[in-house]
């Protein structure tokens, strides 16, 4: 038997062929020739394929199956911008206006296969047309939040050698700033009304090109998606995902994203991640487009309560993501004053939900939260799918495809109830969902490898029937809101200021974002200030304007001296395990 089909349990494959038997749309997907060719795939019958394109091979297929009225009338993309502006793409409108941009790309920018891009917008609906476009001209695409500092924007156009650019006026003003400093930058287009020097404008481009244009062939293991992780010591780390790892995943584990995804070619999913983050590849672009479900999208330039519960009373969403301070902003509103449209699969991920607010949302909607676990280098390893026990505190069990284990420090896998660090197996063969490697970073991607496991750095530990318990993480990196931070950045942000001498940042308890970021600084000998209040405001907007916004210390302390090492190392540890009471 192939590493497939020993993935595969008879009883879930029963089910799942029951399903897409009930499945008429993708049922008929799955009669042509490459999607026959997935299924024997499935069955252990035949090798992964070579070539593989998502935009060709999955997106194009139900553009055909809705041109034959074997789809139902919804839509495959649906936007609101919250201010009366509505757009709606079949699948046969996204292929033809993502070609258009694809010759945008190449014909107008120059870009070939392979060639790199960092794209910096909002939940804006060319956001999704130029990663379609960059799938179907073989361009790697790395996604940004546009929170980014001018010194975000340099570090990653320079580690990356991206040769173009796309933003808006919002983040083009940083990008100007540093672009004399970055070689390989040859392009810049902006999405905007108007026009700025030096940029080219892309809602004009796009409009008046051609929409004759031919995907590429990609291999399977070709990169598709770059992405900037946070780093403990160290800058952000560039984690590559293949075509294969992204868009192929999915086609071999449809009974598992079916279960947690709960999607049908007639569903509606909103999930409310940022664009810059892996979570929003794969919940509003590869995922759900697997089923020809309708991707939703607010444009949400804040993430509001009010906001977020008057969309699900006003639109047919029947899935709803979010990270858990999500969640707990919405259960402090009387809920029982909303009556929801259409919900009924909520899913929470990016940090643990606390219990108490799954019992709130629960009394209150009669929903369950299904919790899902992974990261940017490997995707959703663990989730409760729909239909399982719901253990509060867990986040489910290992998903299909991926052999999830709790190791020691010698990769020993460790027996139910003991503490140790969640794994993958990744040898003999790599499953495909895990990230290729670290660019340029061959220590850290070795580093990231433990014996037959790769290591994800989250310590935890696993119950008798399967279900896993996050514990914290193993390093020293803040999970805040969904969002990853790592301390180095704005410990060296906090260091460019005069009045600090030292600077430790650990994450500190908060019962809305879970974990914040907290400073302990020590004052420079020459600065004395009686004002601390005042100093600590004047830090935190000075680490605002030095890097992304959103990693700026919550909270500041000032101490006399730091816990230290023999060797001078700050000991981040004592200062995190003293601010969570564990001293």
């Amino acid at each position: 038997m192939t590493w497939l089909s020993c993935c595969l349990s008879q009883s879930l494959w029963g089910t799942y062929c029951s399903y897409l038997n009930a499945c008429a749309g993708f049922q008929s997907l799955l009669a042509s020739d490459v999607y026959s060719q997935y299924q024997a795939v499935r069955r252990g019958e035949q090798e992964i394929p070579k070539y593989f394109n998502f935009a060709s091979d999955v997106l194009d297929k139900w553009s055909e199956i809705e041109k034959a009225g074997k789809r139902p009338s919804n839509s495959a993309f649906w936007w609101i911008s919250g201010k009366g502006e509505e757009v709606k793409w079949s699948f046969e409108e996204l292929g033809f206006l993502s070609r258009k941009v694809a010759n945008v790309l190449t014909k107008v920018c120059g870009l070939q296969k392979g060639d790199r891009i960092i794209v910096v917008l909002p939940r804006i609906p060319e956001w999704w047309l130029v990663n379609v476009a960059c799938m179907r001209a073989g361009i790697v695409l790395i996604p940004g939040t546009s929170q980014l500092s001018a010194k975000d924007i340099l570090y990653r156009l320079q580690a990356s050698k991206a040769m173009c650019i796309i933003t808006d006026d919002t983040v083009a003003p940083a990008v100007d700033s540093v672009a004399s400093e970055c070689q390989f930058l040859k392009t810049k287009l902006i999405v905007s009304k108007g026009s700025r020097e030096g940029w080219l404008n892309f809602s004009e481009l796009y409009k008046n090109q051609s929409a004759d244009h031919s995907c590429v062939k990609t291999r399977i293991e070709d990169s598709v998606n770059i992405f900037f992780t946070s780093g403990t010591t160290g800058s952000p780390k560039m984690t590559e995902h293949s075509h294969g790892s992204l868009g192929f995943r999915p086609l071999l584990s449809e009974r598992y994203e079916r279960y947690w995804l709960d999607l049908t070619p007639s569903d509606v999913i909103w999930s409310t991640a940022d664009t810059g983050w892996i979570l929003t590849s794969l919940t509003s672009v590869f995922d759900p487009w697997v089923f020809g479900s309708c991707i939703f999208v607010h444009q949400l330039p804040q993430i509001e309560s009010a906001t977020i519960l008057n969309t699900l009373c006003r639109f047919p969403i029947d899935t709803l993501v979010g990270v858990p301070t999500l969640y707990r902003m919405l259960v402090q509103n009387d809920l029982s004053s909303y009556k929801f449209m259409n919900l009924k699969h909520c899913m929470s991920g990016g940090e643990p939900l606390n219990p108490e607010v799954m019992e709130k949302w629960k009394s209150q909607t009669g929903l369950d939260i299904h919790e899902v676990y992974g990261q940017t280098e490997t995707g959703i390893i663990c989730s409760v799918f729909k239909g399982m026990k719901i253990k509060p505190g867990s986040m489910g069990k290992a998903a299909p495809l991926f052999d999830v284990q709790v190791v020691d420090k010698n990769a020993n896998i460790l027996p139910p109830g003991q503490q140790g660090e969640i794994a993958v197996r990744s040898k003999p063969i790599r499953p495909l969902g895990l990230f290729s490697e670290y660019i340029d970073n061959p220590k850290k991607t070795a580093e990231s490898e433990r014996g037959d496991f790769y290591v994800t750095g989250d310590r935890g530990t696993m119950d008798e029937d399967g279900y896993f318990w996050f514990i914290g993480r193993d390093d020293d990196i803040i999970i805040s809101s969904g969002y990853r931070i790592g301390p180095f950045e704005v410990e060296s942000a906090l260091m460019e200021h005069p009045a600090v001498a030292e600077a430790a940042v650990v994450s500190s308890p908060d019962p809305l974002r879970g974990e914040v970021v907290k400073a302990f600084v020590v004052l420079s000998a020459t600065f004395s200030s009686s004002d601390r209040e005042h100093l600590a405001c004047e830090l935190q907007e000075h680490v605002k304007k030095t890097t992304a916004p959103y990693k700026y210390p919550r909270k500041v302390e000032f101490v006399q001296q730091m816990p230290k090492t023999i060797t001078g190392k700050i000991k981040r540890h004592e200062l995190r395990n003293k601010e969570w009471g564990r001293m």
